[in-house]
């Protein structure tokens, strides 16, 4: 049955026929009103017959007809009086379905209609606006509406370049106005609470607003505070973070600026967005140094929470290359756990044999990445996993309790790494089933895990890793022209010249280039 929802309590539908009643009381319609005048076509039947058809099915029906092109305030106000009258939700048809919504909206009953939507996305981000255009571009006539309070929009990737001295940090920056898909409505608020079963989300300005399917992608929360001292000292002392837009640039001019001593470069537990960024920033760091002849003037201390230098082992003996070519210090389970600013001192914890202990490390600048978790209103939501974040079906990424919801990008479930590359890959995924589930249907596409890790080894060289699920590697270009697991000029020339462009004119506008989605089956066995 295909039919369009206008308000929580009002759909429209082209013509219905008696066969089609049982489907539409299936579909949780509890009254049905035929705009369409008797003997308007040949095979048209009479409003008696669905009348008929709809009391056998314990529906209400009103018959409020309504010649196409000739509405009245007179066909209004019988249609407002039926929508008074009549139990919802109510299905309104005519020939196409166009009369009746017409019809509905001289009745007043569209005001405020702004709050109800086909397909509702949280969050303006990589993949809510991702998604959103390639949703639009399927279907320009689909009522979809994107739930974000910022005002502007950033390339966040582009933030490693930004503390390398390579990319200024304005081309990194747009207002979200700017990338807002044609199309889309632009609700400025952040949601707050979901309410599945009632299949609406309440907003920060008090506001319910209903779905026929909701996209959730908010992002992830970077926690500055979880760390002791880290939010006090950020941006001053030599503390720094490539992971906010406001920061970056102070890790260029440490970077610029330093003359020898100990730099620190720290990870916290997983997850986090872009794994291999902490070690971007570092290698970096390092190669300007290394030409900067500061180098061997220099103690450069890498200490990851973790226990392998990267997730993926192909890639590990490239990035052993370099940890040795600058001579960095490899400290593994070493969490940073305090920060003294203006004493210049770190605090770690590290595991020994007889249990943990706390390391006081001095610095003269030190890289910070905050511990990662999922938003406070996803993680306290029916819709979390055990993890906090967004439960998912790990191919179709669909809520596996609530088959009208979906998520991706950093706020989901599923176990890739949280990447742009990750977002652009899974939005026309979830594009194509949001609309199979929107009409009735079931996902079709599948997302194979896919995400990829540009790793900057130096200024000019870059390790491409490509990877999906369970570490399998996924390469976009055949061994020739770019191995992944060595260092490449041409993986360079990707991430300085070409991935800005795809990004701002290909992903946030729905071309799919190399990502068009793939069936469940495929995706399965990728």
């Amino acid at each position: 049955m295909n039919f369009k929802l206008l308000t929580r309590r009002l759909s429209v539908s082209p013509q219905l026929g008696p066969q089609d009643i049982a489907a539409v009381a299936a579909a949780g319609f509890r009254a049905i009103v035929c705009n369409r005048p008797d003997g308007e076509g040949a095979d048209q039947p009479d409003a008696a017959e669905i009348q008929a058809a709809a009391a056998s099915a314990g529906l209400g029906f009103a018959y409020v007809p309504a010649v196409a092109g000739a509405l009245t305030d007179a066909n209004a106000a019988d249609m407002r009086a039926a929508l008074g009258a009549l139990p919802g939700p109510v299905l309104a048809y005519c020939r196409s379905g166009a009369r009746a919504e017409q019809l509905a909206r001289m009745a007043g009953a569209l005001d405020g209609a702004g709050d109800n939507f086909d397909i509702l996305i949280i969050g303006g981000g990589s993949a809510g606006l991702a998604t959103a255009a390639s949703i639009l571009r399927r279907r320009r006539n689909v009522r979809l509406a994107i739930v974000e309070p910022a005002e502007a929009h950033y390339y966040q990737p582009g933030w490693t370049m930004v503390g390398a001295g390579i990319f200024d940090s304005d081309f990194t920056r747009r207002d979200e106005a700017a990338v807002m898909p044609k199309g889309a409505h632009w609700i400025k608020a952040s949601a707050e609470h979901f309410h599945p079963e009632d299949k609406q989300v309440t907003l920060s300005d008090g506001r319910r607003v209903g779905y026929g399917v909701l996209i959730v992608c908010p992002g992830i929360k970077l926690d500055w505070k979880a760390i002791p001292g880290v939010a006090e000292a950020v941006g001053h002392y030599g503390v720094t973070s490539n992971y906010r837009y406001d920061l970056a640039p102070y890790t260029n001019r440490l970077v610029k600026q330093f003359a020898g001593g100990r730099a620190l470069f720290t990870q916290p537990v997983m997850p986090i967005k872009c794994a291999g960024a902490p070690q971007k920033a570092m290698y970096l760091s390092c190669h300007r140094w290394e030409k900067a002849g500061v180098l061997p003037r220099s103690d450069v201390q890498f200490h990851t929470a973790g226990a392998v230098l990267f997730g993926v082992p192909a890639y590990v003996p490239a990035l052993m290359d370099y940890v040795e070519r600058y001579g960095i210090h490899l400290n593994f389970g070493s969490k940073l756990v305090e920060i003294d600013g203006p004493g210049r001192t770190a605090i770690f914890e590290q595991g020994t044999g007889d249990g943990v202990k706390r390391v006081a490390e001095r610095f003269d600048m030190i890289h910070v990445v905050p511990p990662q978790v999922a938003p406070d209103f996803i993680r306290t939501s029916p819709l979390a996993a055990d993890s906090g974040f967004v439960e998912v079906d790990e191919t179709t990424l669909r809520h596996p309790r609530y088959p009208n919801i979906f998520g991706l990008g950093d706020a989901c479930s599923a176990s890739n790494a949280k990447t742009a590359a990750a977002a652009r890959k899974q939005a026309p995924v979830v594009a194509v089933n949001a609309l199979a589930v929107l009409d009735g249907g079931a996902p079709v596409a599948g997302y194979d895990g896919y995400g990829s890790c540009p790793l900057t080894v130096e200024a000019g060289k870059i390790v491409l890793a490509e990877f999906g699920y369970g570490g399998k590697l996924l390469p976009s270009f055949p061994n020739w022209l770019i191995d992944g697991t060595r260092p490449s000029r041409l993986s360079w020339l990707l991430k300085d010249t070409i991935l800005p462009p795809v990004y701002w004119h290909g992903m946030l506008k729905g071309r799919e280039w190399m990502v068009k989605p793939q069936p469940i089956a495929a995706a399965e066995h990728a």
